[in-house]
């Protein structure tokens, strides 16, 4: 009787020493902490890099791609002076000069893609860090109005 005793006793030790679930050292706040932070970690590179937003333009296209979204109805926002624009401007495009941009942002239709434009593709930068700040989808086009006439995108008037 007394050794059926103590064979029950020594299996219900054994079954609390046995463990189940993850090993001791991922028992360890110092570890789950860190494993919380990398998790968070990627999460972020995955959604700074684009791939978490659906729907949301690239940050910067080149002059091919922008005229692809031009035929596709895109609203262009030109933001360079009143006088570049009268020498020759993309059709359909619409005037707010960089330095306006903010004082007249409601001008800019908040639910549809905004394709920023400017001569060279500096300015274009800066109005669409302007529009994102403010929760617009918007996206700048590299080499600018320049490049657009070289490649004979249309224009309306003639670079100088």
């Amino acid at each position: 009787m007394r050794a059926k005793c103590l064979e029950e006793k020594n299996i219900r030790k054994s079954r609390l020493t046995t463990h189940s679930g993850p090993p001791t050292f991922f028992r360890r706040p110092a570890v789950q902490l860190a494993m919380v932070l990398f998790i968070a970690f990627v999460a972020y590179l995955i959604a700074s890099s684009g791939g978490g937003r659906t729907g949301a333009l690239a940050r910067e296209v080149s002059v091919d791609e922008a005229y692809a979204m031009y035929q596709s109805g895109v609203f262009v926002l030109d933001v360079r002076t009143q006088e570049e624009w009268d020498e020759y401007h993309a059709p359909n495009a619409t005037l707010i000069p960089l330095e306006q941009l903010q004082a007249h942002i409601n001008e800019v239709p908040k639910g549809r893609e905004i394709l920023v434009v400017c001569r060279s593709g500096n300015r274009s930068q800066e109005g669409r860090d302007i529009l994102l700040a403010a929760g617009y989808n918007a996206t700048s086009m590299t080499g600018g109005l320049k490049e657009w006439y070289a490649k004979g995108y249309p224009i309306e008037g003639a670079p100088p």
